[in-house]
């Protein structure tokens, strides 16, 4: 694919970026270059690799989500700098 004039002002309109005349320069070369490598990519021949999503085989290790139904309020409110019952204390935020 030739990267001219009329695809990196076309690019820069669809970027919203406004770029100048040294700028669509750098950006040629380099879009460019990246082209280049994609191409070089797809000379590979990938014919027995396996499909995969990412490089890496790991997976999540996540707890299971256990239900319990204790009531461990007055271990939460001991921890409250002021508290008013069985509630927190804050202050007023909203002016009525």
């Amino acid at each position: 694919m030739k990267i001219d004039d009329d695809l990196i002002t076309y690019l820069g309109e669809l970027s919203r970026l406004e770029l100048g005349a040294d700028e669509r320069g750098t950006l040629a070369h380099d879009l460019g270059d990246i082209l280049g490598y994609v191409d070089k990519l797809n000379e590979l021949d990938t014919a027995g690799a396996p499909e995969m999503t990412h490089p890496f085989s790991a997976v999540n290790r996540f707890r299971d989500d256990v239900q319990t139904n204790s009531d461990r309020r007055g271990e939460m409110l001991a921890n409250a700098p002021e508290r008013k019952g069985d509630y927190y204390k804050v202050f007023k935020t909203v002016e009525e």
